[in-house]
Protein backbone atom coordinates (compact mmCIF):
# COMPACT_ATOMS: atom_id res chain seq x y z
CA UNK A 1 0.00 0.00 0.00
CA UNK A 2 2.85 2.40 0.90
CA UNK A 3 4.47 1.68 -2.47
CA UNK A 4 1.26 2.56 -4.30
CA UNK A 5 0.95 5.84 -2.39
CA UNK A 6 4.60 6.68 -3.01
CA UNK A 7 4.20 5.96 -6.71
CA UNK A 8 1.11 8.12 -6.88
CA UNK A 9 2.97 11.01 -5.21
CA UNK A 10 5.85 10.71 -7.65
CA UNK A 11 3.45 10.81 -10.59
CA UNK A 12 1.71 13.87 -9.12
CA UNK A 13 4.99 15.71 -8.60
CA UNK A 14 6.10 14.83 -12.12
CA UNK A 15 2.85 16.16 -13.59
CA UNK A 16 3.25 19.41 -11.65
CA UNK A 17 6.76 19.86 -13.04
CA UNK A 18 5.42 19.34 -16.55
CA UNK A 19 2.72 21.96 -15.92
CA UNK A 20 5.23 24.46 -14.57
CA UNK A 21 7.61 23.84 -17.46
CA UNK A 22 4.81 24.25 -20.00
CA UNK A 23 3.70 27.51 -18.41
CA UNK A 24 7.21 28.94 -18.25
CA UNK A 25 7.80 27.99 -21.88
CA UNK A 26 4.71 29.82 -23.13
CA UNK A 27 5.27 31.44 -26.52
CA UNK A 28 6.28 35.11 -26.42
CA UNK A 29 4.07 37.78 -27.93
CA UNK A 30 5.36 38.39 -31.46
CA UNK A 31 5.54 42.04 -32.53
CA UNK A 32 6.07 43.22 -36.13
CA UNK A 33 7.07 46.85 -36.74
CA UNK A 34 5.80 47.55 -40.28
CA UNK A 35 6.54 50.58 -42.42
CA UNK A 36 9.14 52.40 -44.47
CA UNK A 37 12.57 53.82 -43.61
CA UNK A 38 11.22 55.59 -40.51
CA UNK A 39 10.56 52.11 -39.14
CA UNK A 40 13.48 50.30 -40.76
CA UNK A 41 16.67 52.33 -40.96
CA UNK A 42 17.95 53.86 -38.83
CA UNK A 43 14.79 53.00 -36.87
CA UNK A 44 16.39 53.24 -33.44
CA UNK A 45 13.05 54.14 -31.86
CA UNK A 46 12.44 50.38 -31.99
CA UNK A 47 15.55 49.78 -29.89
CA UNK A 48 14.41 52.38 -27.35
CA UNK A 49 10.93 50.87 -27.30
CA UNK A 50 12.34 47.40 -26.67
CA UNK A 51 14.47 48.78 -23.81
CA UNK A 52 11.44 50.53 -22.29
CA UNK A 53 9.63 47.19 -22.28
CA UNK A 54 12.59 45.52 -20.59
CA UNK A 55 12.82 48.27 -17.97
CA UNK A 56 9.11 47.80 -17.27
CA UNK A 57 9.63 44.06 -16.72
CA UNK A 58 7.81 43.12 -19.93
CA UNK A 59 10.09 40.44 -21.36
CA UNK A 60 7.59 37.99 -22.90
CA UNK A 61 8.02 39.51 -26.37
CA UNK A 62 9.77 38.80 -29.63
CA UNK A 63 10.11 41.39 -32.36
CA UNK A 64 9.71 39.79 -35.78
CA UNK A 65 10.30 40.67 -39.42
CA UNK A 66 12.31 39.60 -42.42
CA UNK A 67 14.79 42.47 -41.91
CA UNK A 68 17.49 42.62 -39.21
CA UNK A 69 17.90 45.32 -36.60
CA UNK A 70 20.31 48.20 -37.15
CA UNK A 71 23.18 49.26 -34.89
CA UNK A 72 21.70 51.52 -32.21
CA UNK A 73 24.54 51.36 -29.71
CA UNK A 74 23.27 48.44 -27.62
CA UNK A 75 21.94 44.94 -28.17
CA UNK A 76 18.20 44.70 -28.69
CA UNK A 77 15.53 42.58 -30.36
CA UNK A 78 15.55 44.36 -33.70
CA UNK A 79 13.81 42.27 -36.39
CA UNK A 80 11.39 44.41 -38.37
CA UNK A 81 9.50 44.97 -41.62
CA UNK A 82 10.59 48.56 -42.30
CA UNK A 83 11.35 48.91 -46.00
CA UNK A 84 12.97 52.17 -47.11
CA UNK A 85 11.05 54.03 -49.81
CA UNK A 86 8.04 51.71 -49.75
CA UNK A 87 4.50 53.00 -50.22
CA UNK A 88 1.34 51.39 -48.88
CA UNK A 89 0.08 51.30 -52.45
CA UNK A 90 3.19 49.46 -53.60
CA UNK A 91 3.00 46.85 -50.85
CA UNK A 92 -0.62 46.19 -51.84
CA UNK A 93 0.03 46.18 -55.60
CA UNK A 94 2.87 43.66 -55.20
CA UNK A 95 0.97 41.62 -52.59
CA UNK A 96 4.04 41.60 -50.35
CA UNK A 97 2.48 41.56 -46.89
CA UNK A 98 1.06 37.99 -46.96
CA UNK A 99 4.54 36.59 -47.52
CA UNK A 100 6.02 38.61 -44.66
CA UNK A 101 3.21 37.49 -42.36
CA UNK A 102 3.64 33.85 -43.34
CA UNK A 103 7.33 34.00 -42.42
CA UNK A 104 6.95 35.83 -39.10
CA UNK A 105 3.48 35.10 -37.62
CA UNK A 106 3.01 38.32 -35.59
CA UNK A 107 0.48 38.71 -32.79
CA UNK A 108 0.81 42.50 -32.89
CA UNK A 109 1.63 44.85 -35.77
CA UNK A 110 2.93 48.40 -35.25
CA UNK A 111 2.28 50.14 -38.57
CA UNK A 112 3.84 53.54 -39.30
CA UNK A 113 3.17 53.73 -43.02
CA UNK A 114 2.03 56.34 -45.52
CA UNK A 115 4.84 58.91 -45.46
CA UNK A 116 5.98 58.10 -48.98
CA UNK A 117 2.38 57.96 -50.20
CA UNK A 118 1.79 61.45 -48.78
CA UNK A 119 5.06 62.63 -50.30
CA UNK A 120 3.80 61.38 -53.68
CA UNK A 121 0.55 63.34 -53.18
CA UNK A 122 -1.72 60.31 -52.85
CA UNK A 123 -5.18 61.32 -51.53
CA UNK A 124 -5.74 60.35 -47.87
CA UNK A 125 -8.72 58.16 -48.77
CA UNK A 126 -6.60 56.23 -51.28
CA UNK A 127 -3.94 55.55 -48.64
CA UNK A 128 -6.43 54.31 -46.06
CA UNK A 129 -8.10 52.24 -48.77
CA UNK A 130 -4.78 50.43 -49.15
CA UNK A 131 -4.58 50.21 -45.37
CA UNK A 132 -7.88 48.32 -45.45
CA UNK A 133 -6.38 45.74 -47.80
CA UNK A 134 -3.40 45.33 -45.46
CA UNK A 135 -5.63 45.02 -42.40
CA UNK A 136 -7.71 42.36 -44.14
CA UNK A 137 -4.53 40.44 -44.94
CA UNK A 138 -3.36 40.71 -41.33
CA UNK A 139 -6.68 39.43 -40.01
CA UNK A 140 -6.65 36.59 -42.52
CA UNK A 141 -3.24 35.63 -41.16
CA UNK A 142 -4.35 35.88 -37.52
CA UNK A 143 -7.93 36.88 -36.61
CA UNK A 144 -6.80 37.79 -33.08
CA UNK A 145 -4.00 40.08 -34.25
CA UNK A 146 -3.73 43.45 -32.49
CA UNK A 147 -3.12 46.14 -35.13
CA UNK A 148 -1.75 49.53 -34.05
CA UNK A 149 -1.81 52.19 -36.78
CA UNK A 150 0.15 55.42 -36.47
CA UNK A 151 -0.79 58.95 -37.21
CA UNK A 152 2.51 59.56 -38.97
CA UNK A 153 5.30 61.97 -38.12
CA UNK A 154 5.16 65.49 -39.53
CA UNK A 155 7.23 66.40 -42.59
CA UNK A 156 9.15 69.62 -43.15
CA UNK A 157 8.16 71.69 -46.23
CA UNK A 158 11.70 72.02 -47.59
CA UNK A 159 13.70 68.96 -46.50
CA UNK A 160 14.76 66.48 -47.80
CA UNK A 161 12.88 67.43 -51.00
CA UNK A 162 10.96 70.58 -51.77
CA UNK A 163 7.39 69.79 -50.67
CA UNK A 164 5.69 72.93 -49.38
CA UNK A 165 2.33 71.13 -49.23
CA UNK A 166 3.60 68.14 -47.23
CA UNK A 167 2.82 69.51 -43.74
CA UNK A 168 -0.81 70.07 -44.71
CA UNK A 169 -0.98 66.71 -46.50
CA UNK A 170 0.28 64.92 -43.38
CA UNK A 171 -2.28 66.70 -41.22
CA UNK A 172 -5.09 65.74 -43.62
CA UNK A 173 -3.91 62.15 -43.76
CA UNK A 174 -3.67 61.83 -40.00
CA UNK A 175 -7.22 63.14 -39.65
CA UNK A 176 -8.37 60.56 -42.20
CA UNK A 177 -6.60 57.75 -40.32
CA UNK A 178 -8.79 58.40 -37.27
CA UNK A 179 -11.99 58.52 -39.34
CA UNK A 180 -11.00 55.37 -41.24
CA UNK A 181 -10.18 53.41 -38.08
CA UNK A 182 -13.41 54.53 -36.39
CA UNK A 183 -15.43 53.37 -39.41
CA UNK A 184 -13.61 50.03 -39.56
CA UNK A 185 -14.17 49.42 -35.86
CA UNK A 186 -17.85 50.34 -36.14
CA UNK A 187 -18.43 48.05 -39.10
CA UNK A 188 -16.13 45.19 -38.06
CA UNK A 189 -17.58 44.55 -34.63
CA UNK A 190 -16.58 40.88 -34.74
CA UNK A 191 -12.89 41.76 -35.18
CA UNK A 192 -10.30 42.96 -32.69
CA UNK A 193 -10.56 46.78 -32.87
CA UNK A 194 -7.85 48.81 -34.56
CA UNK A 195 -5.86 51.14 -32.32
CA UNK A 196 -4.73 54.54 -33.63
CA UNK A 197 -1.45 55.73 -32.10
CA UNK A 198 -0.72 59.46 -32.18
CA UNK A 199 2.92 59.79 -33.25
CA UNK A 200 2.31 63.29 -34.65
CA UNK A 201 1.34 65.47 -31.70
CA UNK A 202 4.35 67.05 -30.00
CA UNK A 203 6.79 65.99 -32.72
CA UNK A 204 8.77 68.86 -34.27
CA UNK A 205 10.09 68.28 -37.78
CA UNK A 206 12.75 70.97 -37.22
CA UNK A 207 14.23 69.72 -33.93
CA UNK A 208 13.23 66.04 -33.83
CA UNK A 209 14.47 64.93 -37.28
CA UNK A 210 17.78 64.63 -39.07
CA UNK A 211 16.39 65.76 -42.41
CA UNK A 212 12.80 66.94 -41.95
CA UNK A 213 11.43 63.39 -42.12
CA UNK A 214 13.52 60.79 -40.26
CA UNK A 215 13.78 61.07 -36.47
CA UNK A 216 17.01 62.00 -34.71
CA UNK A 217 17.85 60.91 -31.14
CA UNK A 218 15.23 63.22 -29.63
CA UNK A 219 12.68 62.11 -32.20
CA UNK A 220 13.41 58.44 -31.60
CA UNK A 221 12.75 58.94 -27.89
CA UNK A 222 9.43 60.65 -28.64
CA UNK A 223 8.41 57.96 -31.10
CA UNK A 224 9.24 55.17 -28.66
CA UNK A 225 7.22 56.96 -25.97
CA UNK A 226 4.24 57.30 -28.32
CA UNK A 227 4.17 53.56 -29.02
CA UNK A 228 4.91 52.37 -25.49
CA UNK A 229 1.52 52.71 -23.75
CA UNK A 230 -0.60 51.32 -26.60
CA UNK A 231 1.88 48.48 -27.15
CA UNK A 232 1.86 47.49 -23.47
CA UNK A 233 -1.94 47.36 -23.56
CA UNK A 234 -1.81 45.19 -26.69
CA UNK A 235 0.77 42.85 -25.15
CA UNK A 236 -1.36 42.38 -22.05
CA UNK A 237 -4.45 41.74 -24.18
CA UNK A 238 -2.58 39.25 -26.34
CA UNK A 239 -1.23 37.44 -23.29
CA UNK A 240 -4.59 37.09 -21.54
Amino acid sequence: MACHVFGFMLALVASLFVLIDTTSAASPVRIMPLGDSITGSPGCWRALLWRKLQDAGITNTKFVGTLPGQDCGFAYDGANEGHGGFLASGIVAKNQLPGWLAQTHPDIVLMHLGTNDVWNNAPPELITGNFSVLVDQMRASNPKMRILVAQILPMAPTRPANCPDCPARVAAFNKEVVAWADARNKNDTASVPLTVVDCWTGFDDATDTIDGVHPNSAGNAKLAASWFGPLVAAIKASSS
